[in-house]
C-alpha cells in the first residue's frame, strides 16, 4: 500500500518512524511519502517536508507566521491529491492535520489519526470534524478512549509507544558515555529546553540560572535535531555541556532534569528520571491559552495520566530561579525523590505493556 504521513513535531517524528517500522513488518511493499523528520528518513521513502519548518510554538507565532502556514496546507494537498496515497496517516498536529483529514476524505482517501489531538484540553468541538472525516481514531493516553466514547466516537486505546522506543534501548555505561562526549566525573543534571529555537533561547536562559547553587553538578543541554550544534555554543562552558541527538542516553546517565514541557516530561519519567517540568510562553499566548484551556489541572503528561501531582509544574511567574532551586533539591536526594520514583512505576502500569506501534500498524491494515 501507499502510505502518505503527516508529523509536524519532533515526538510526531518518533513516533512516526516507529510506526513506519512496524507497517513494513506487516506490509514489506509499503511505500511512504511523509513530512517528518530525520527518524521517519531513516525507515525510507519520501520525505516531503521537515518537521523544523512547521513547528511553530504559541498563538503569537502562529499569527505572524500564517502565511508560511497556509502555504504549506496548500502545497500539502496538492501533493496528496498528485500522488494519491491508499491511507493517509495523521500523527497529532491537529491545526494543520484536521484541514487534511478533510481534504483527503472528500478525495475518497482513508483517514487515520494516530495519537489523537489533545481535544479533552480544549477545542473539544473538533470532535465533530473527526467523527466527519476520520475513519480510525488510535489514542495512546487511557483517558483518551473514554473522552471519545462520551462524544459518539469510537477509537482504539493502542497503548503508549514511547514504552517501545525505551524498551528497546540497549544498556548503557555512564563512564563511557561522559568519556565520549567530554563531560567530568561530576553526576548530571540534564536540560531539555524543547526543540524549536525561540523556546529554547527562552528556557535555557532560566533553567542555567541555577547554577551557582549545584556547584557539584554538571549541567548537560539535550540538542535538538532541528537546531544546529553552532545555535548552543553561547550557552556552553567548562561546567555546560551539550548533546545532540543523544536525549535518551543522557538522561540515563542523569541524576535529574529540568524538563520543557510536553513529550519529554513523559519521556523523562519512563526512563526513571526525577524532573521539575518547565514552561514559560509569552505573556499574549499564556493569556489566550489560559482563556481557552478548561478542565485542566496540569500541563505534564505525567500529571495528566495519573491525575495528580507527581511531579513539579513551575509555569510563567513561578518559574524562576528560586523555585527551580528548591524543587530540583528535592528532587536529588530525599523522601520527595523516593515519592517521584515509586510513582513512576504507577505510571507505567497504567500505560500498559508495549506494542503500540504494532497495534496501531493493525488497525491502519485493516483499515
Amino acid at each position: 500500500m501507499k502510505y502518505y504521513i503527516i508529523a509536524g513535531e519532533a515526538s510526531g517524528d518518533l513516533h512516526g518512524s516507529n510506526l513506519m517500522k512496524a507497517l513494513k513488518q506487516k506490509d514489506p511493499n509499503a511505500e511512504f511519502r511523509f513530512w517528518g523528520g530525520d527518524l521517519m528518513k531513516t525507515q525510507g521513502g519520501t520525505l516531503v517536508k521537515h518537521y523544523r519548518d512547521l513547528a511553530f510554538m504559541g498563538f503569537l507565532e502562529v499569527v505572524m507566521n500564517l502565511r508560511t502556514i497556509l502555504n504549506n496546507i496548500k502545497f500539502c494537498k496538492e501533493d496528496i491529491q498528485k500522488n494519491r496515497p491508499d491511507v493517509l496517516i495523521l500523527v497529532d498536529y491537529p491545526g494543520f492535520n484536521l484541514r487534511i483529514a478533510r481534504f483527503a476524505k472528500e478525495l475518497g482517501i482513508k483517514v487515520v489519526y494516530y495519537i489523537s489531538p489533545q481535544l479533552w484540553a480544549w477545542k473539544e468541538g473538533r470532535v465533530e470534524i473527526i467523527k466527519k472525516y476520520v475513519d480510525e481514531m488510535m489514542v495512546i493516553l487511557p483517558f483518551e478512549e473514554d473522552f471519545y466514547r462520551k462524544h459518539g466516537v469510537h477509537s482504539h486505546f493502542v497503548g503508549h509507544p514511547l514504552l517501545d522506543a525505551i524498551s528497546d534501548l540497549p544498556e548503557i555505561n555512564i563512564e563511557n558515555f561522559k568519556s565520549e562526549h567530554g563531560l567530568n566525573e561530576k553526576e548530571i543534571i540534564a536540560l531539555l529546553p524543547g526543540s524549536r529555537e525561540q523556546e529554547v533561547e527562552k528556557m535555557l536562559e532560566i533553567m542555567l540560572s541555577v547554577r551557582p547553587y549545584f556547584k557539584d553538578y554538571q549541567f548537560v543541554i539535550a540538542g535538538a535535531p532541528s537546531l544546529p550544534k553552532e545555535f548552543y555554543q553561547k550557552y556552553v562552558d567548562d561546567n555546560v555541556h551539550f548533546v545532540s541527538n543523544k536525549t535518551y542516553d543522557l538522561l540515563r546517565c542523569s541524576k535529574a532534569a529540568l524538563v520543557t514541557s510536553g513529550t519529554a516530561t513523559l519521556e523523562t519519567a519512563l526512563l526513571n528520571i526525577p524532573e521539575v517540568v518547565c514552561y514559560r510562553g509569552s505573556k499574549i499566548s499564556y493569556a489566550i491559552a489560559k482563556r481557552l484551556v478548561k478542565n485542566i489541572n496540569y500541563i505534564s503528561l505525567v500529571n495528566l495520566i495519573m491525575d495528580r501531582e507527581v511531579v513539579k509544574e513551575l509555569i510563567q511567574n513561578d518559574l524562576n530561579t528560586q523555585n527551580l532551586v528548591e524543587e530540583l533539591n528535592k528532587i536529588i536526594d530525599g523522601d520527595k525523590r523516593t515519592q517521584v520514583l515509586n510513582d513512576y512505576s504507577l505510571l507505567r502500569e497504567k500505560l500498559g505493556g508495549k506494542g503500540a506501534s504494532d497495534h496501531a500498524a493493525e488497525v491502519i491494515l485493516k483499515v
